[in-house]
């Protein structure tokens, strides 16, 4: 089993995607829109030592392209792993590793990336609760990812409810 680790939030982080994002972009040639997404993308949360980014291509043609360069360039295709049509790649780097999901406009699970990142950002207090969470579940899931990740569904699940009733 691999550990669950969680890190303080790094105020390096904002500066670190801004870099990683320029150099992804550079590999996609055309992408629509890059995100930092994920817990990475939150000030003040903690986070596994992965950025999570997201990036929406014009076309499904364009995934094909995206993947040979991001390969040449040491990411590790794992294709779409929750079936959510979003393509995942990641690359081990110093000193925080990169989790990139490619997917084509309109996906429903970036979308909601988005929102919950939003809502999180604009609430420190529900960001707050979420890390607390997050702490508890890895201390209980004592390695256990498949005991770790499901059991954030429903606080994610209600934070996207409330994102929707705001933002939309």
């Amino acid at each position: 089993m691999r550990a669950i680790t969680l890190v303080n939030y790094d105020p390096a982080w904002p500066a670190l995607f801004q870099s990683r994002c320029e150099a992804i972009a550079a590999l996609l040639g055309q992408p629509a829109d890059i995100q930092h997404i994920g817990s990475t993308s939150v000030p003040g949360l903690c986070a596994k030592p992965k950025l999570d980014i997201g990036a929406v291509l014009f076309a499904n043609d364009a995934r094909l392209f995206a993947t040979e360069h991001l390969q040449e360039d040491g990411y590790v295709f794992h294709g779409d792993l929750y079936g959510d049509d979003r393509w995942i790649f990641t690359k081990d780097e110093t000193p925080f590793g990169t989790r990139l999901y490619l997917c084509l406009p309109g996906n429903s699970a970036h979308r909601d990336r988005i929102l919950f990142r939003d809502y999180l950002r604009s609430h420190p207090e529900a960001a707050e609760r979420y890390a607390t969470l997050k702490r508890k579940l890895a201390r209980d899931a004592n390695g256990d990812w498949d005991r770790y990740t499901p059991r954030k569904s429903d606080f994610v699940a209600g934070i996207l409810r409330l994102a929707i009733a705001e933002f939309r």
